[in-house]
Protein backbone atom coordinates (compact mmCIF):
# COMPACT_ATOMS: atom_id res chain seq x y z
CA UNK A 1 0.00 0.00 0.00
CA UNK A 2 1.42 3.75 -0.73
CA UNK A 3 -0.36 6.66 0.07
CA UNK A 4 -0.37 9.74 -2.67
CA UNK A 5 -1.53 13.34 -1.96
CA UNK A 6 -3.70 14.76 -4.60
CA UNK A 7 -5.51 18.22 -5.47
CA UNK A 8 -9.20 17.67 -5.30
CA UNK A 9 -11.71 20.68 -5.93
CA UNK A 10 -12.99 20.59 -2.66
CA UNK A 11 -13.81 17.88 0.64
CA UNK A 12 -16.92 16.55 0.45
CA UNK A 13 -17.48 18.66 3.89
CA UNK A 14 -17.32 21.75 2.90
CA UNK A 15 -20.34 24.49 3.70
CA UNK A 16 -21.32 27.69 2.59
CA UNK A 17 -23.41 29.54 4.32
CA UNK A 18 -24.92 33.20 3.29
CA UNK A 19 -27.21 34.97 6.07
CA UNK A 20 -29.43 37.77 5.66
CA UNK A 21 -29.16 41.59 5.06
CA UNK A 22 -31.59 42.35 2.56
CA UNK A 23 -29.29 44.46 -0.46
CA UNK A 24 -26.43 43.92 1.69
CA UNK A 25 -26.58 40.13 0.16
CA UNK A 26 -24.75 42.43 -3.10
CA UNK A 27 -21.41 42.51 -0.53
CA UNK A 28 -21.55 38.51 -0.25
CA UNK A 29 -21.32 38.52 -3.92
CA UNK A 30 -18.63 40.65 -4.37
CA UNK A 31 -16.74 38.60 -1.98
CA UNK A 32 -17.24 35.51 -3.60
CA UNK A 33 -16.08 36.80 -6.95
CA UNK A 34 -12.93 37.35 -5.77
CA UNK A 35 -12.54 33.46 -4.47
CA UNK A 36 -14.02 32.72 -7.46
CA UNK A 37 -11.52 34.33 -9.76
CA UNK A 38 -8.87 31.95 -7.60
CA UNK A 39 -10.24 29.43 -7.61
CA UNK A 40 -12.87 28.87 -10.31
CA UNK A 41 -13.36 24.89 -10.02
CA UNK A 42 -13.83 25.42 -6.63
CA UNK A 43 -16.90 23.21 -5.61
CA UNK A 44 -18.75 24.02 -2.38
CA UNK A 45 -21.25 20.87 -2.12
CA UNK A 46 -23.25 22.25 1.12
CA UNK A 47 -25.03 25.33 0.40
CA UNK A 48 -27.04 27.11 3.23
CA UNK A 49 -28.97 30.28 2.83
CA UNK A 50 -31.40 32.70 4.48
CA UNK A 51 -32.89 35.62 3.77
CA UNK A 52 -30.87 37.71 1.19
CA UNK A 53 -28.43 35.05 0.81
CA UNK A 54 -30.99 32.37 -0.06
CA UNK A 55 -31.40 34.22 -3.72
CA UNK A 56 -27.36 33.98 -3.58
CA UNK A 57 -27.07 30.61 -2.65
CA UNK A 58 -30.02 29.01 -4.68
CA UNK A 59 -28.13 30.77 -7.75
CA UNK A 60 -25.40 28.84 -7.36
CA UNK A 61 -27.07 26.05 -6.76
CA UNK A 62 -28.63 26.12 -9.66
CA UNK A 63 -26.45 27.14 -12.12
CA UNK A 64 -24.76 24.76 -14.66
CA UNK A 65 -21.49 26.38 -15.43
CA UNK A 66 -18.47 25.92 -12.94
CA UNK A 67 -17.81 28.10 -9.50
CA UNK A 68 -16.28 31.31 -11.14
CA UNK A 69 -18.59 31.31 -14.14
CA UNK A 70 -21.76 31.54 -11.94
CA UNK A 71 -20.70 33.81 -9.51
CA UNK A 72 -19.91 35.99 -12.50
CA UNK A 73 -22.94 35.68 -13.33
CA UNK A 74 -24.72 36.03 -9.68
CA UNK A 75 -22.91 39.86 -9.73
CA UNK A 76 -24.10 40.16 -13.08
CA UNK A 77 -27.39 39.38 -11.23
CA UNK A 78 -26.95 42.23 -8.36
CA UNK A 79 -25.28 44.70 -10.96
CA UNK A 80 -28.89 44.61 -12.69
CA UNK A 81 -30.91 44.82 -9.92
CA UNK A 82 -32.95 48.39 -8.94
CA UNK A 83 -35.26 49.22 -6.45
CA UNK A 84 -38.30 48.96 -9.08
CA UNK A 85 -36.67 45.40 -9.67
CA UNK A 86 -37.96 44.70 -5.96
CA UNK A 87 -40.59 46.72 -4.54
CA UNK A 88 -43.07 49.35 -6.53
CA UNK A 89 -41.78 52.18 -5.81
CA UNK A 90 -44.13 54.89 -7.68
CA UNK A 91 -46.32 57.26 -5.32
CA UNK A 92 -49.57 55.52 -5.48
CA UNK A 93 -48.15 52.29 -4.57
CA UNK A 94 -45.61 53.29 -1.51
CA UNK A 95 -48.33 55.77 -0.10
CA UNK A 96 -51.45 53.38 -0.83
CA UNK A 97 -49.70 50.45 1.25
CA UNK A 98 -48.44 53.12 3.73
CA UNK A 99 -52.51 54.79 4.57
CA UNK A 100 -53.47 51.02 4.38
CA UNK A 101 -50.93 49.82 7.08
CA UNK A 102 -52.03 52.46 8.76
CA UNK A 103 -55.87 51.76 8.59
CA UNK A 104 -55.31 48.34 9.77
CA UNK A 105 -53.87 50.24 13.43
CA UNK A 106 -56.83 52.29 13.87
CA UNK A 107 -59.57 49.93 12.60
CA UNK A 108 -60.20 47.89 15.25
CA UNK A 109 -59.58 44.74 13.25
CA UNK A 110 -61.81 45.34 10.29
CA UNK A 111 -60.60 44.22 7.18
CA UNK A 112 -58.33 46.70 4.85
CA UNK A 113 -59.99 47.63 1.94
CA UNK A 114 -57.48 45.74 -0.10
CA UNK A 115 -56.29 42.25 1.61
CA UNK A 116 -53.43 41.65 -1.41
CA UNK A 117 -51.70 44.77 0.91
CA UNK A 118 -49.99 42.28 3.63
CA UNK A 119 -46.60 44.32 3.61
CA UNK A 120 -45.43 48.09 3.74
CA UNK A 121 -44.35 47.29 0.19
CA UNK A 122 -45.09 45.45 -2.70
CA UNK A 123 -42.58 42.73 -3.64
CA UNK A 124 -44.41 41.48 -6.44
CA UNK A 125 -41.68 42.62 -8.89
CA UNK A 126 -38.95 40.58 -6.70
CA UNK A 127 -41.08 37.41 -8.03
CA UNK A 128 -41.01 38.45 -11.38
CA UNK A 129 -37.09 39.17 -11.36
CA UNK A 130 -36.14 35.75 -9.59
CA UNK A 131 -38.39 34.43 -11.99
CA UNK A 132 -36.73 36.00 -14.88
CA UNK A 133 -33.29 35.25 -13.64
CA UNK A 134 -33.78 32.02 -12.50
CA UNK A 135 -34.24 29.15 -14.83
CA UNK A 136 -37.97 27.73 -13.52
CA UNK A 137 -40.30 24.93 -14.11
CA UNK A 138 -44.03 25.88 -14.62
CA UNK A 139 -44.39 25.10 -10.04
CA UNK A 140 -41.29 27.44 -9.95
CA UNK A 141 -39.15 24.68 -8.73
CA UNK A 142 -35.29 24.79 -10.25
CA UNK A 143 -34.36 22.22 -12.43
CA UNK A 144 -30.63 23.17 -11.92
CA UNK A 145 -30.55 22.07 -8.05
CA UNK A 146 -31.65 18.51 -9.68
CA UNK A 147 -29.09 18.67 -12.60
CA UNK A 148 -25.91 19.84 -10.30
CA UNK A 149 -27.19 17.20 -7.22
CA UNK A 150 -27.38 14.69 -9.88
CA UNK A 151 -24.06 14.98 -11.69
CA UNK A 152 -22.52 14.88 -8.06
CA UNK A 153 -21.01 18.70 -7.99
CA UNK A 154 -23.95 19.58 -5.04
CA UNK A 155 -24.59 17.38 -2.38
CA UNK A 156 -27.43 19.45 -0.42
CA UNK A 157 -29.11 22.54 -0.42
CA UNK A 158 -30.90 24.40 2.35
CA UNK A 159 -32.93 27.24 3.14
CA UNK A 160 -34.73 28.33 6.21
CA UNK A 161 -37.61 30.62 7.07
CA UNK A 162 -39.60 31.39 10.15
CA UNK A 163 -43.24 29.98 10.09
CA UNK A 164 -45.73 32.66 11.32
CA UNK A 165 -47.88 29.91 11.14
CA UNK A 166 -46.82 27.86 13.82
CA UNK A 167 -43.89 30.10 15.29
CA UNK A 168 -41.23 27.90 14.52
CA UNK A 169 -38.35 27.59 12.07
CA UNK A 170 -38.25 25.71 8.83
CA UNK A 171 -35.17 24.60 7.23
CA UNK A 172 -36.15 23.63 3.44
CA UNK A 173 -33.63 20.36 2.58
CA UNK A 174 -33.33 19.85 -1.04
CA UNK A 175 -30.59 16.74 -1.03
CA UNK A 176 -29.00 13.03 -2.21
CA UNK A 177 -28.46 12.56 1.23
CA UNK A 178 -30.98 13.96 3.96
CA UNK A 179 -32.14 12.89 7.01
CA UNK A 180 -35.07 14.97 8.61
CA UNK A 181 -34.03 16.40 11.96
CA UNK A 182 -36.28 18.51 15.01
CA UNK A 183 -34.58 20.92 17.28
CA UNK A 184 -36.72 23.20 19.77
CA UNK A 185 -38.55 25.50 17.57
CA UNK A 186 -37.08 24.59 14.31
CA UNK A 187 -37.42 21.50 11.82
CA UNK A 188 -36.19 20.86 8.61
CA UNK A 189 -38.10 19.29 5.86
CA UNK A 190 -37.34 17.91 2.17
CA UNK A 191 -38.37 19.81 -0.54
CA UNK A 192 -37.91 20.79 -4.19
CA UNK A 193 -36.62 24.60 -3.77
CA UNK A 194 -38.91 26.72 -5.37
CA UNK A 195 -39.34 30.79 -6.21
CA UNK A 196 -42.06 30.42 -3.21
CA UNK A 197 -38.99 29.20 -0.98
CA UNK A 198 -36.74 32.01 -1.95
CA UNK A 199 -39.27 34.44 -1.16
CA UNK A 200 -40.82 33.57 1.96
CA UNK A 201 -37.01 33.17 3.23
CA UNK A 202 -36.13 36.71 2.22
CA UNK A 203 -39.67 38.35 3.32
CA UNK A 204 -38.18 40.92 5.63
CA UNK A 205 -40.60 41.43 8.71
CA UNK A 206 -43.21 44.64 8.41
CA UNK A 207 -41.56 45.37 5.38
CA UNK A 208 -42.03 42.65 3.19
CA UNK A 209 -45.45 40.51 2.83
CA UNK A 210 -45.26 37.19 4.00
CA UNK A 211 -45.35 34.23 1.81
CA UNK A 212 -47.05 31.18 1.97
CA UNK A 213 -45.79 27.53 1.35
CA UNK A 214 -48.06 25.00 1.20
CA UNK A 215 -50.33 25.46 4.39
CA UNK A 216 -48.16 27.99 6.60
CA UNK A 217 -47.55 31.45 5.80
CA UNK A 218 -43.98 32.27 5.93
CA UNK A 219 -41.14 35.16 6.91
CA UNK A 220 -37.62 36.14 7.12
CA UNK A 221 -35.55 33.09 7.96
CA UNK A 222 -33.42 34.84 10.42
CA UNK A 223 -36.51 35.61 12.55
CA UNK A 224 -36.51 32.08 14.67
CA UNK A 225 -33.35 30.18 13.24
CA UNK A 226 -30.79 30.98 16.76
CA UNK A 227 -28.11 28.57 15.11
CA UNK A 228 -27.83 29.86 11.61
CA UNK A 229 -24.57 26.96 11.09
CA UNK A 230 -26.35 24.09 12.22
CA UNK A 231 -28.17 22.96 9.10
CA UNK A 232 -24.43 23.03 7.68
CA UNK A 233 -23.75 20.87 10.58
CA UNK A 234 -27.07 18.33 10.34
CA UNK A 235 -26.06 17.93 6.19
CA UNK A 236 -22.81 16.85 7.42
CA UNK A 237 -20.37 19.55 7.33
CA UNK A 238 -17.32 19.48 9.01
CA UNK A 239 -15.44 23.07 7.39
CA UNK A 240 -17.60 26.05 7.04
CA UNK A 241 -16.77 29.75 5.46
CA UNK A 242 -19.86 32.16 6.39
CA UNK A 243 -19.97 35.66 5.38
CA UNK A 244 -21.33 38.05 7.28
CA UNK A 245 -22.80 41.40 6.10
CA UNK A 246 -22.06 43.59 9.53
CA UNK A 247 -18.38 44.10 10.55
CA UNK A 248 -17.54 43.75 13.84
CA UNK A 249 -17.56 46.73 16.05
CA UNK A 250 -14.72 47.30 18.78
CA UNK A 251 -16.14 47.89 22.12
CA UNK A 252 -14.84 50.78 22.62
CA UNK A 253 -18.20 51.95 19.96
CA UNK A 254 -20.17 50.56 22.59
CA UNK A 255 -19.87 54.17 24.11
CA UNK A 256 -20.05 56.13 21.11
CA UNK A 257 -23.81 57.37 20.01
CA UNK A 258 -24.87 56.86 17.14
CA UNK A 259 -27.76 59.33 17.44
CA UNK A 260 -28.17 62.40 19.40
CA UNK A 261 -31.61 62.94 21.44
CA UNK A 262 -34.34 60.36 21.33
CA UNK A 263 -33.71 57.30 19.30
CA UNK A 264 -35.42 57.78 15.92
CA UNK A 265 -38.24 54.65 14.69
CA UNK A 266 -35.09 54.00 12.27
CA UNK A 267 -32.54 53.92 15.01
CA UNK A 268 -34.76 51.30 16.99
CA UNK A 269 -35.69 49.43 13.75
CA UNK A 270 -31.68 49.32 12.72
CA UNK A 271 -30.50 48.15 16.12
CA UNK A 272 -33.59 45.53 15.92
CA UNK A 273 -33.16 43.98 12.47
CA UNK A 274 -29.31 43.91 13.60
CA UNK A 275 -29.93 41.74 16.57
CA UNK A 276 -32.34 39.00 15.02
CA UNK A 277 -30.46 39.28 11.67
CA UNK A 278 -26.81 39.86 11.65
CA UNK A 279 -25.57 39.50 15.24
CA UNK A 280 -26.94 36.03 16.09
CA UNK A 281 -24.44 34.58 13.39
CA UNK A 282 -21.55 36.09 15.83
CA UNK A 283 -23.19 34.46 18.54
CA UNK A 284 -23.29 30.92 16.49
CA UNK A 285 -19.44 31.29 15.93
CA UNK A 286 -18.61 32.13 18.96
CA UNK A 287 -20.53 28.91 20.49
CA UNK A 288 -18.99 26.53 18.18
CA UNK A 289 -15.66 27.79 18.53
CA UNK A 290 -15.59 27.16 22.26
CA UNK A 291 -17.12 23.80 21.26
CA UNK A 292 -14.18 23.49 19.32
CA UNK A 293 -12.27 23.60 22.55
CA UNK A 294 -13.70 21.51 23.88
CA UNK A 295 -13.76 18.54 21.14
CA UNK A 296 -9.76 19.08 21.09
CA UNK A 297 -9.38 18.22 24.90
CA UNK A 298 -11.40 14.86 24.23
CA UNK A 299 -9.41 11.75 22.64
CA UNK A 300 -10.17 10.98 19.40
CA UNK A 301 -11.37 7.29 20.13
CA UNK A 302 -14.34 9.10 23.04
CA UNK A 303 -15.52 11.82 20.62
CA UNK A 304 -18.46 9.48 19.25
CA UNK A 305 -20.04 11.50 16.82
CA UNK A 306 -18.82 15.10 17.89
CA UNK A 307 -16.25 16.41 15.28
CA UNK A 308 -14.04 19.69 15.50
CA UNK A 309 -15.90 22.06 12.89
CA UNK A 310 -13.32 24.05 11.00
CA UNK A 311 -14.74 27.86 10.45
CA UNK A 312 -13.41 30.59 8.29
CA UNK A 313 -15.87 34.00 8.80
CA UNK A 314 -15.26 36.76 6.30
CA UNK A 315 -16.70 40.34 7.27
CA UNK A 316 -16.89 43.74 5.51
CA UNK A 317 -14.38 46.45 6.49
CA UNK A 318 -16.63 48.99 7.30
CA UNK A 319 -20.22 49.60 9.02
CA UNK A 320 -22.42 49.52 5.57
CA UNK A 321 -24.94 51.40 7.44
CA UNK A 322 -22.88 54.34 7.25
CA UNK A 323 -21.79 53.53 3.41
CA UNK A 324 -25.54 53.56 3.05
CA UNK A 325 -26.16 57.04 4.44
CA UNK A 326 -23.69 58.53 1.73
CA UNK A 327 -26.11 57.27 -0.93
CA UNK A 328 -29.18 57.85 0.73
CA UNK A 329 -29.82 61.59 -1.61
CA UNK A 330 -30.33 58.84 -4.49
CA UNK A 331 -33.37 56.76 -3.18
CA UNK A 332 -36.70 57.04 -5.11
CA UNK A 333 -37.96 60.56 -3.74
CA UNK A 334 -41.28 58.55 -2.61
CA UNK A 335 -39.69 56.01 -0.35
CA UNK A 336 -36.76 58.67 0.50
CA UNK A 337 -39.40 60.92 1.85
CA UNK A 338 -40.79 57.87 3.91
CA UNK A 339 -37.84 56.78 4.99
CA UNK A 340 -36.51 59.98 6.40
CA UNK A 341 -39.89 60.40 8.10
CA UNK A 342 -38.74 57.24 10.31
CA UNK A 343 -35.49 59.71 11.02
CA UNK A 344 -33.02 57.85 9.06
CA UNK A 345 -31.45 61.17 8.77
CA UNK A 346 -30.41 61.48 12.29
CA UNK A 347 -28.63 57.91 12.30
CA UNK A 348 -24.79 57.88 12.09
CA UNK A 349 -25.57 54.93 10.57
CA UNK A 350 -28.84 54.16 9.52
CA UNK A 351 -28.53 50.13 9.27
CA UNK A 352 -32.57 49.71 8.18
CA UNK A 353 -31.44 51.55 4.86
CA UNK A 354 -28.49 49.42 4.10
CA UNK A 355 -31.22 46.36 4.06
CA UNK A 356 -33.51 48.20 1.64
CA UNK A 357 -31.66 50.56 -0.60
CA UNK A 358 -31.21 48.34 -4.05
CA UNK A 359 -30.21 51.39 -6.00
CA UNK A 360 -27.20 50.68 -8.85
CA UNK A 361 -24.65 52.63 -7.13
CA UNK A 362 -24.88 51.32 -3.71
CA UNK A 363 -25.19 47.66 -4.22
CA UNK A 364 -22.14 48.29 -6.91
CA UNK A 365 -20.32 49.50 -4.02
CA UNK A 366 -20.93 46.74 -1.98
CA UNK A 367 -19.68 44.44 -5.16
CA UNK A 368 -16.60 46.37 -4.79
CA UNK A 369 -16.46 46.29 -1.07
CA UNK A 370 -16.93 42.90 -1.08
CA UNK A 371 -13.66 42.07 -3.54
CA UNK A 372 -11.47 44.55 -2.10
CA UNK A 373 -12.20 43.19 1.66
CA UNK A 374 -11.92 39.14 -0.12
CA UNK A 375 -8.52 40.70 -1.70
CA UNK A 376 -6.95 42.10 1.71
CA UNK A 377 -8.08 38.69 3.58
CA UNK A 378 -6.55 36.76 1.13
CA UNK A 379 -4.34 34.54 2.68
CA UNK A 380 -6.71 33.59 5.50
CA UNK A 381 -8.85 32.54 2.36
CA UNK A 382 -6.36 30.15 1.18
CA UNK A 383 -5.01 28.49 3.93
CA UNK A 384 -8.54 27.98 4.53
CA UNK A 385 -9.94 26.59 1.15
CA UNK A 386 -6.20 24.89 -0.21
CA UNK A 387 -6.38 23.20 3.62
CA UNK A 388 -9.31 20.75 2.44
CA UNK A 389 -7.31 21.14 -1.50
CA UNK A 390 -5.30 18.29 -0.34
CA UNK A 391 -6.53 15.11 1.01
CA UNK A 392 -4.85 10.82 1.01
CA UNK A 393 -5.39 9.35 -1.63
CA UNK A 394 -4.73 5.87 -0.56
CA UNK A 395 -4.63 3.42 -3.41
CA UNK A 396 -3.97 -0.55 -3.36
CA UNK A 397 -0.53 -1.24 -5.68
CA UNK A 398 -1.10 -4.14 -8.07
CA UNK A 399 -0.74 -7.96 -6.79
CA UNK A 400 1.94 -9.93 -8.63
CA UNK A 401 -0.71 -12.42 -9.90
CA UNK A 402 -2.43 -8.92 -11.27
Amino acid sequence: MKAKLRPTPATSDLALVLGGGGARGAYQAGLLRYIARQYPHLHIPILVGISAGAINTVHIASHRGNFDESIDDLVKIWRSLAPEDVYRVDARSLLSNVVRSGYGLVSGDHPTPDERVRGMVDTQPLRAFLERVLKHDRDGSLPGIAHNLGRGTLRSVALSATSYTTGCSTTWVQSNDFEPWERAQRRAVAARISVDHIMASAALPLFFPAERVGNEWFGDGGIRLTAPLSPALHLGASRILTISTRRERRTSECVEPQIEGYPAPAQVLGILYNAVFLDVIDQDVSRLERINELVAKVPPSQRGSMRKIELLVLRPSIDLGVLAREYEPRLPRVFRFLTRGLGTRRSKSPSILSVLMFQEDYIQRLVELGESDAERQSERIREFIEGGMWQEAVKPEPTASA
